[in-house]
Order: C-alpha cells, then structure tokens, then sequence
C-alpha cells in the first residue's frame, strides 16, 4: 500500500465572490488550479449568491495543472500551503511561481 501525501491547504482565500468563500476561507474539499493563459486560475471558483461548502472543512489542492510552477512536481502541488485571491474575472493560486 502507498502512503497518500498530505495535500497542501488553502491558507487563504480573498475571492469573496466566490460560492466557497466564507470569511476569507475555501470551504470547498478540494480546489483545482488550472492552466489559463496568463496565470494560474483557481477553476473551482463559482459566483453565485448562494455560498456552499462544507463549514468544517478547509480547501485543499486537489491537483495542479500549472506545469511550470516550481511548486508543481508529477502535477500536483507541493507547496506547504497555497493563497488564493481575486482576479480579472476569477480567482488565481498567488502561490503560483514560475520554475
């Protein structure tokens, strides 16, 4: 049997449009950060009105498709724990740091 490695929290989370959001936390189980073109999106940010999540829960990466992160080996993310926060029109990883 493999040990699972400990995926790395959101410690912080200042999209507050985002449906996950509450009080500057990513109450969502798992987060995914994706690939656009110029920054490193946090795809699982949703605005609606309505905010969801698990209350005690806080967000973990789930996977990291930002390949040229240096944070990012075998596309998952191996910071200690990432921040997220607004953007044009979503949110981004501020963790994010190209290799």
């Amino acid at each position: 049997m493999t040990a699972m490695m400990e995926m790395p929290r959101v410690q912080e989370c200042t999209a507050v449009e985002c449906a996950y959001n509450q009080h500057e936390g990513c109450h969502a189980f798992a987060i995914t950060i994706g690939t656009e073109a110029d920054s490193a999106s946090c795809t699982t940010f949703f605005d609606i009105s309505s905010k969801g999540g698990l209350d005690a829960v806080i967000a973990q990466v789930g996977a990291c498709k930002r390949v040229d992160c240096r944070f990012n080996a075998e596309l998952e993310c191996r910071a200690p724990a990432i921040r997220v926060g607004p953007s044009r029109e979503t949110a981004d990883c501020m963790t994010y740091e190209p290799a």
